[in-house]
């Protein structure tokens, strides 16, 4: 046994940050350390971790949402965070751990444990957090004081180094890696499911249904595709996080004003990612704001779809701009139209797909993550 680990995450989704929580901890496990997981919910990623002979534990982490950012919600998120560091910090002091190991930026109470505990601590950062700039500027002084932080993306880099100025030589950038066998081998019914014919051409995105993620952008962009051609037709994929269900009145409000109820699925959760992935001809990213390192690229990118994305972010890095996809404006609908359906017009969609497979196995492996991750680890462990 190298260590013991003390793993804090934010929720109990299967979307991009848990996915990859999940390779974090097998890759650490496979290395020789002892991983504990605690969560702030029951959910799949919970049952997915126990598939996997995970020791899990669910505590209230006092998780910080955009929906706290006032004064009512700032206290009592105080106060969770101090219940949760009093079960942690026993925990911490009978389990002597060696490491705690915080997953995203919503995970306050862990670098306090760590601290007050005098364990060594990382924090795997998964976020572009440029507002508001003095929650920006409290994570990054919380950052400067931790023993390592991972970053997803030279994106994510470069944007937390503003904030940590001279402290920046403490990030690590990870890229996020993923087994793709599912991709690569899924037969896809999706259209069937649809009710669609093979030669509609099947436009889709996959996320958290928020703010920033682009829900409605899609929406604008695909009201504007429909115009062009009668042929085209779109899916959504994912929920919110608890709380927040009233974006699916306004996503459903915003497909009756622009007559696309006949046009959009919208699926919710699925599980079956790969056999929606595998069913599209084309895969949007639409975020709005910098998207740190999407986790669905990558999925889009192995099932051999071709990507559209916002020009932005940690797609800047995945997406080769004329070879595995194309970019498009986070603020722009009717140019982003112009320039997919030029794509679609033109016939290439299906040489990026292939070039996007390739592209993904060679740059963004699962060795690599493990490799690189464990080694990070192991120099902080020594």
């Amino acid at each position: 046994m190298k260590g013991r680990i003390l793993l804090l995450h934010s929720s109990s989704d299967l979307y991009g940050a848990s996915k990859i929580l999940v390779n974090t901890v097998l890759s650490l496990k496979n290395a020789g350390y002892v991983v504990h997981v605690i969560l702030s919910e029951s959910g799949p990623l919970l049952q997915e971790l126990e598939r996997h002979d995970v020791q899990v534990q669910v505590v209230k982490l006092g998780i910080l949402r955009r929906k706290y950012m006032n004064v009512t919600g700032i206290i009592n998120r105080l106060d969770a965070v101090y219940k949760a560091y009093r079960v942690l910090s026993r925990l911490v002091k009978a389990e002597k751990y060696d490491i705690i190991y915080s997953n995203t930026t919503a995970v306050l109470v862990g670098y306090l444990v760590a601290k007050l505990t005098k364990t060594k601590h990382i924090w795997h950062v998964h976020e572009i957090i440029e507002k508001p700039a003095f929650f920006s500027k409290f994570i990054g002084s919380l950052l400067k004081r931790s023993d390592l932080v991972i970053v997803v993306s030279d994106q994510v880099r470069i944007s937390w180094a503003k904030v940590l100025g001279e402290s920046f030589q403490k990030i690590k950038v990870i890229y996020n890696g993923l087994d793709y066998s599912s991709y690569l081998s899924s037969q896809s019914h999706l259209k069937a499911e649809l009710g669609l014919s093979n030669d509609k051409f099947l436009i889709g995105m996959i996320g958290r249904v928020n703010s920033w993620k682009g829900q409605k952008y899609f929406l604008n962009i695909a009201s504007l595709l429909t115009k062009k051609n009668d042929n085209y037709h779109f899916v959504m994929v994912g929920d919110a996080f608890p709380g927040y269900e009233y974006l699916y009145d306004e996503l459903r409000a915003v497909e009756t004003d622009l007559d696309l109820t006949s046009k959009v699925a919208n699926l919710g959760f699925r599980t079956d990612i790969p056999n929606i992935l595998t069913g599209l001809d084309l895969f949007i990213l639409p975020s709005i704001l910098p998207d740190p390192l999407p986790t669905v690229v990558l999925e889009s990118m192995a099932a051999g779809t071709p990507v559209v994305a916002t020009k932005h972010g940690g797609a800047l890095e995945m997406v080769a701009d004329a070879i595995t996809g194309t970019f498009i404006p986070w603020d722009n609908a009717e140019v982003a139209a112009n320039i997919i359906h030029d794509l679609v017009i033109s016939g290439k969609t299906s040489q990026f797909g292939v070039a996007g497979k390739l592209r993904v196995l060679d740059e963004f492996s699962i060795e690599a993550f493990n490799e690189n991750l464990v080694k990070a680890v192991n120099e902080l462990h020594q």
